[in-house]
């Protein structure tokens, strides 16, 4: 299924300004891997860590845990710092 994936901005310049992605996912890890095959720039970011925002609950990323197209979905860079 297609889920719908919107960005942070500070992540749109690795997807030529793109706001939201669609991609085909049925669990958060399936989605992280399809927005890193669509947008390879995003990759090490993807890898390094993200907070990934579902129906506005912040959550740890669990790559098992199920996605649907109903899910609002967003995407954040984590903070780094101290």
């Amino acid at each position: 299924m297609t889920v719908k994936v919107n960005l942070w901005s500070g992540l749109r310049r690795f997807t030529d300004g793109a706001l939201v992605i669609e991609v085909e996912a049925m669990t958060i890890g399936q989605m992280l891997d399809g927005v890193s095959a669509l947008y390879p720039a995003l990759d090490p970011i993807l890898k390094a860590g993200v907070s990934v925002v579902i129906d506005g609950d912040v959550l740890a990323p669990n790559r098992a845990k199920q996605i649907s197209p109903e899910n609002e979905i967003y995407l954040i860079q984590q903070m780094k710092g101290g």
